[in-house]
Parts: structure tokens; C-alpha cells; sequence
């Protein structure tokens, strides 16, 4: 503390022995209120739902899995049962994983099943967020990954297709998602299409934020920003039909907002490689904002 200075010639004097107890006593009412605010019920009734994780090792799973355990995605009285799934020499960074699923104690997670066979970690699954995909390497062009990914996906859909619950909801992350959501819907013709969806939530959530710096207003205030095409270099971020609140009432961005050109250039360049930059600078690609962006 900054003032301990002026205390150290009488450090245990009686004043300063009671400042630390009310000091302790603040904290530990605080510390109780937090306990209360993510408790469980103990007459926590639910049937536990499967949810199945693909790209298990991966940075992205590693950091969603604590948000799911804990109750933060299917609600804090949610059991789940987690299914991880990777390929076969990741499997022993997956035990790994498993064991700190098990040294976190969490009441909500009934159990979890680790494997590298799609037909095992599908089997019976409620939900299944498809994060694994092949990577585009230095010098692959893009037929190459997307030949890639299709036989990953295929084989993914058909396993879906022949264990997983016929209700079960599919969000397919891995990137192109657009094209891996489609592959994998047309191999499990027995599940409905309206199950399957994909996902460009974080190039949204960096579009909200950018608009919401250059702006000065938080990113609550950003409404209606949309992402067109796949998770790439290519994407189209779409401002034309954002609102921003003012004063309690959405106004359109061109109303608010009059850098038209900064719309039309930086923003779009700054979405569209934001990834990049993200490797970049950390030397990793996301996975603090990608994995939020999975909730």
C-alpha cells in the first residue's frame, strides 16, 4: 500500500492491527457474495446433456472448456457430460486435458470421454462444436485446404449421421466454417438442416469493437453489424445497417458515424486481417477472443 511508509515506525501499532481486520472482513464479505453469485443448486435436478468438442488439444477448446464446465454456457444448474475429440497423436495432450477437467472439482461436469474415433465421441451427443479443421499451411492454396477439410468434414457428418441424437445442434468453427458447415450437413441427411450452423462471431465481435473505439461508446451500443462469407482474408464486414444507441434509441451508423471512407477502408482491411495481426503480435492465432466468442 502507498501509505505504509508513514506506518512503519509503529507497523503493529493497535490502530493499524484494526484497519487490517475491517480490511480482512471487506474482503471476505466480498468473497462470500461471489461464492453465493455462481453456487449450484444442490437439488440440481437436469439430466446431464453430451457436448462434443472437437479439436480437443487445441488452444481454442482449452480455453472454452472452463466456460462450458463451469456452467457459464448451459447455465449453472446444467450437468454436461464432454466429449473431446482429436486426431489420433494429439490424444496424449488430450489425457492431459482431461486431467485438469477432473482437478477442477466442478459438480456440473458427470463425466468425460477422450478419444480419437469420431464414432465414440459422437455417440449420443446433445451438441457438438466442430473447432478442429485442418490449417492452411505456408504455400497451400486454397483448393488444397478446402480438399483437405472436406474429407475431415465428410467423415464428421457421416459419423453425426449414423451416432449422435437426431436433434442434436451442430456449430461448426473450424475454418472455411461456411464450407465445413455445408459438407458436414450433407453427409447426415438424417439430422435436419436447421440443426447445422457456423460460425463468424468473433469477426462480429471485432467489428462491434472497432466501431465502438472509433466511436468512443462501448460495444453494448453497436447493433446489426453483419459478416459476410467465410472466416478469411476475404470476408465482407457489413456496417451499412448498424445502429449505435444514443440517448436510449438506435440511430444508423451513417447518422452517428459520418468517416465514410474510414468505413469503406480501414475497417473493412483492419476485420478482414485482424487475425493475422493477432499472430503477429502474440506469435499464437486467438484464442482468448475466439473461444468467447463460442459462448
Amino acid at each position: 500500500r502507498p501509505d505504509l511508509h508513514e506506518e512503519t515506525p509503529a507497523l503493529f501499532t493497535k490502530q493499524w492491527y484494526q484497519r487490517r481486520v475491517r480490511e480482512f472482513q471487506t474482503f471476505q464479505h466480498y468473497f462470500k457474495q461471489i461464492n453465493l453469485s455462481v453456487s449450484v443448486p444442490a437439488n440440481m435436478t437436469k439430466p446431464a446433456i453430451r457436448v462434443c468438442i472437437t479439436g480437443g488439444a487445441g488452444q481454442i477448446a482449452y480455453s472454452l472448456l472452463l466456460e462450458i464446465a463451469s456452467g457459464k454456457v448451459f447455465g449453472a444448474d446444467q450437468p454436461v457430460v464432454l466429449h473431446l475429440l482429436d486426431i489420433e497423436p494429439c490424444v496424449p495432450k488430450l489425457q492431459g486435458v482431461v486431467m485438469e477437467l477432473e482437478d477442477l472439482a466442478l459438480s456440473l461436469v458427470q463425466g468425460v470421454v477422450a478419444t480419437a474415433d469420431p464414432l465414440v465421441a459422437f455417440k449420443d451427443i446433445d451438441v457438438a462444436l466442430l473447432l478442429g479443421a485442418f490449417p492452411r499451411l505456408k504455400g497451400m492454396e486454397r483448393k488444397d485446404l478446402l480438399a483437405k477439410n472436406n474429407a475431415i468434414f465428410i467423415e464428421q457428418g457421416a459419423a453425426l449421421d449414423k451416432v449422435a441424437k437426431k436433434s442434436v445442434k451442430v456449430v461448426v468453427v473450424g475454418n472455411p466454417c461456411n464450407t465445413n458447415a455445408l459438407t458436414c450437413m450433407k453427409n447426415a441427411p438424417s439430422i435436419p438442416p436447421t440443426n447445422f450452423t457456423c460460425l463468424t462471431r468473433l469477426d462480429q465481435n471485432r467489428a462491434k469493437a472497432k466501431l465502438a473505439s472509433k466511436l468512443g461508446v462501448s460495444v453494448s451500443e453497436i447493433r446489426n453489424v453483419i459478416i459476410w462469407g467465410n472466416h478469411s482474408g476475404t470476408q465482407f464486414p457489413d456496417a451499412r445497417h448498424a445502429t449505435v444507441m444514443v440517448g436510449g434509441e438506435g440511430k444508423p451508423l451513417t447518422e452517428v458515424l459520418s468517416d465514410d471512407a474510414w468505413v469503406k477502408s480501414e475497417f473493412i482491411e483492419t476485420i478482414q486481417q485482424r487475425g493475422a495481426a493477432v499472430i503477429k503480435a502474440r506469435g499464437l492465432s486467438s484464442a482468448m477472443s475466439a473461444a468467447k466468442a463460442r459462448e
